[in-house]
């Protein structure tokens, strides 16, 4: 390992300390009851809130992810994509996220599983089962894939594979002792610390390529060379030395091959935009509009949150189109290219600055990471334990539960890592799928309609889990309109039986109707 290495190497070491001493401090505070671990009792304030939830839903995808999609094949899929997930994001700030908050607390509900049980009068909790259940099974091999990424990204910085399985380990016992410690404020303290670098990383790194690549001008100058690069409606094709389209790109005496490529298809966009469903379905943003002070500072938060999302993601697509003009055959698949962002670091800042601007990565991360886990470990001790299992359990022994579910998490998420099984992270491609048209769909109905009935919400959920899996390993495979994202018929699917066994089934209760009036009246305020 040599001295640039070891720097970047404490630079990133520096972060992670930050990250440990956040938990210790938060360690009081989160031993007091179940609410405070799981929701902080509800006094998240403004920046809090927002930053904690975009860094926690964006993960190590927004810097490497992003930024390797458009290196590799344009503008045209990175760009509707980002602009699914920036629509998405506004629109479930503007009007999911004070509904929640008030209906939450009217309900008393601390986590999401536990809201959709208590909006239904939920008496055998068959909902909040069903709910936490698949929380349990998505986020559990979600964290997994995180802590891979510690594992890679030492890999690849400091040039030691052998290390990689010391990294993840490394990794996840950071995230285990925070958020075992610290819980939900701990884990909001450091996804908002996480959600400033994340900015701060992208915006730099973006600011100084710039400068190396001569300008807009020169972006555009050279990238125009490329067939359908710089299009939103035509998808740029690396091509191998044969002149096929393929996964690995030919270079050709120091220039990359694309054939001229096909426009992008209309059914490709929508697609594309259809990842801003999933925004209305994922619980560790959720949670944070069930968090804040007041519905009141929402509205601040909002903004925030919105203008963050917007930055952060168009910074994140032109850092790609940036690094192609820079280093234009430096990576000849779409996996390579997800270094990207990482090799910029390294190549224009020294090195213990690059160990701190790398840290993004490990932010992006572990904010979502934690989030995950926290998820989980609510959904066991508190949705699964305290409500089902043993309804007289003290707050001391809900806590100790939720610790031991973190803990089976992590380790089962190293042992996730570890093995680097093609067929687990496949799995993951679709979670964001599977978690937002198995909860999107009801979270909206049970907050604007108030004739969804408890049959409707249990029918709803389970077809809109149970079409991914269908869509995306079978249906999907018949190509044409069937190629589509599978997020969108589920989220579709999931609606239409909703509405259909709501208006089949008797009315709601008049205490569920009249609690729906009140919240209706105190979210118009």
């Amino acid at each position: 390992m040599t001295n640039t290495n070891v720097l970047m190497f404490v630079g990133m070491g520096c972060y992670l300390l930050v990250m440990i001493l956040i938990g210790f401090w938060y360690t009081q505070r989160s031993n007091s009851d179940p609410e405070e671990y799981f929701l902080g009792k509800r006094k998240l304030g403004p920046w809090v809130t927002a930053l904690s939830a975009e860094a926690s839903d964006m993960s190590g995808w927004l810097l490497m992810g992003v930024p390797g999609l458009a290196y590799f094949t344009g503008m045209a899929e990175a760009f509707w994509t980002i602009l699914g997930l920036a629509l998405g994001t506004a629109v479930n700030w503007h009007i999911v996220a004070r509904r929640l908050r008030v209906y939450s607390q009217t309900t008393k509900a601390i986590t999401v599983p536990l809201f959709f049980s208590t909006r239904f009068h939920d008496k055998k909790h068959i909902l909040m089962t069903i709910a936490a259940t698949i929380i349990l099974v998505f986020f559990s091999i979600y964290t997994g894939a995180q802590f891979v990424t510690f594992g890679k990204l030492f890999h690849y910085v400091l040039g030691v594979p052998q290390y990689y399985s010391a990294m993840v380990i490394t990794g996840a016992v950071v995230l285990l002792f925070y958020t075992l410690t610290g819980g939900f404020l701990a884990v909001c303290m450091t996804d908002l610390i996480q959600g400033f670098l994340m900015f701060g990383a992208l915006i730099l790194v973006l600011t100084v390529a710039l400068v190396h690549s001569g300008g807009m001008s020169g972006i555009v100058e050279r990238l125009s060379d490329f067939p359908q690069f710089l299009s939103i409606f035509g998808l740029a094709v690396p091509v191998d030395s044969s002149g096929g389209a393929s996964a690995v790109q030919a270079v050709i005496n120091g220039v990359p091959q694309f054939i001229d490529g096909g426009p992008y298809a209309p059914l490709n966009i929508v697609s594309c935009l259809a990842w801003g469903l999933g925004y209305f379905g994922m619980p560790q943003v959720l949670i944070r509009f069930m968090a804040i002070q007041s519905p009141a500072k929402l509205k601040q938060s909002k903004y925030i949150a919105i203008i963050w999302c917007f930055i952060s993601l168009a910074a994140a697509l032109s850092l790609g189109l940036v690094g192609r003009t820079l280093f234009p055959t430096l990576f000849n698949t779409a996996a390579a290219a997800e270094n990207i962002f990482i090799h910029l670091s390294i190549q224009f800042f020294p090195s213990l600055i690059a160990g701190l601007v790398l840290s993004g990565i490990l932010a992006a991360t572990m904010s979502s990471a934690d989030s995950y886990m926290l998820a989980v470990s609510s959904s066991l001790a508190n949705d699964l334990f305290k409500t089902v299992l043993k309804k007289d359990a003290s707050k001391k022994e809900v806590l100790l539960v939720a610790r031991i579910a973190i803990l089976i998490v992590t380790i089962f998420g190293v042992i996730v890592a570890l093995s680097e099984n093609s067929s687990i992270f496949r799995i993951v491609s679709y979670a964001w799928a599977g978690l937002g048209a198995a909860f999107g769909p009801l979270i909206l109905f049970a907050l604007f309609w108030k004739r969804t009935t408890l049959e409707a919400a249990v029918a709803g959920m389970l077809s809109g889990g149970i079409i991914v899996i269908l869509w995306k390993n079978l249906i999907s495979k018949m190509g044409g309109i069937f190629a589509i994202y599978e997020l969108l018929p589920a989220f579709i699917v999931s609606c239409l039986i909703i509405f259909v066994v709501s208006l089949l089934t008797p009315a709601p209760s008049a205490a569920v109707q009249k609690e729906f009036d009140q919240v209706n009246s105190q979210s118009a305020l």
